[in-house]
């Protein structure tokens, strides 16, 4: 590996999830990898989450617990204190693949503007319950969203160079716009070809999943056209009815 490790910063939002937040907490604190900064945005949790916040306090670089206006509001708060070459969103109840994720990512290639990776499901007794509907693409460039969210955003690492904040207008699909726009401006984006986190299923995304897709659909109307999204579109359909036949149900 590389001598000169880039600094990676994680940061996990979190709001009254007392089960999930240990476990992607402990997930964090086992990485082999050195360079590391964390930090926890809480949204003013009162069920218990800050409690297990603090029994890690020594070992979390930043905790800020505050109103806030949403999940990409605090998200944006976490890119806003983030000192890491790269970044990577880690929300509550999620978890790194294993405990050398990081150095397998970091070692994968040198000074990418994106790593990225695939992702297993879990639910919320840990186990885990197969790999996301979207296949994560060999290659991966801004376009290769256009028929869905191919790559989970627990699984993509950026240089903070070239992020912006989220676009607030967006309360559920944000993270895509986010996505494409880094992607926009990445030279070198690299496939690490293995497992590097773990979803848990059962998010806010999925159970607001009609107005997730409105979002969807204007943020790649915006990106690939009107024509193509329309097109595109069709695709994504038959692809679900196709994937429903084969499986009974769907996964993100």
């Amino acid at each position: 590996m590389n001598k000169l490790l880039p600094k990676v910063s994680i940061i996990t939002v979190v709001y009254n999830d007392v089960l999930g937040i240990e476990h992607t907490i402990r997930s964090v604190m086992k990485q082999t990898y050195v360079e590391l900064e964390y930090i926890i945005i809480d949204g003013l949790s009162t069920d218990g989450t800050l409690d297990v916040i603090d029994r890690y306090r020594e070992e979390v670089s930043i905790v800020i617990s505050e109103k806030d206006q949403g999940i990409y509001d605090a998200m944006n708060k976490g890119l806003s204190v983030a000192t890491g070459e790269y970044v990577l969103f880690l929300n509550s109840g999620d978890e790194l693949y294993e405990d050398t994720t990081l150095e397998k990512v970091f070692s994968s290639a040198e000074n990418a503007d994106i790593y990225y990776g695939e992702t297993k499901l879990i639910d919320e007794e840990r186990n885990i319950i197969g790999d996301r509907r979207h296949k994560t693409p060999k290659r991966f460039d801004w376009k290769s969203f256009r028929y869905g969210m191919s790559i989970c955003h627990q699984a993509i690492y950026v240089k903070r160079s070239i992020t912006a904040p989220y676009d607030l207008q967006y309360k559920l699909s944000a993270d895509i716009d986010w996505v494409i726009r880094a992607a926009k401006k990445a030279n070198k984006i690299v496939n690490v070809n293995q497992y590097v986190a773990k979803y848990l299923v059962g998010g806010t995304t999925q159970k607001r999943h009609r107005q997730s897709l409105k979002e969807r659909y204007a943020i790649f109307k915006k990106y690939y056209g009107t024509f193509a999204n329309v097109v595109n579109h069709g695709v994504i359909a038959a692809r679900l009815i196709l994937y429903r036949l084969k499986h009974g149900k769907t996964r993100e």
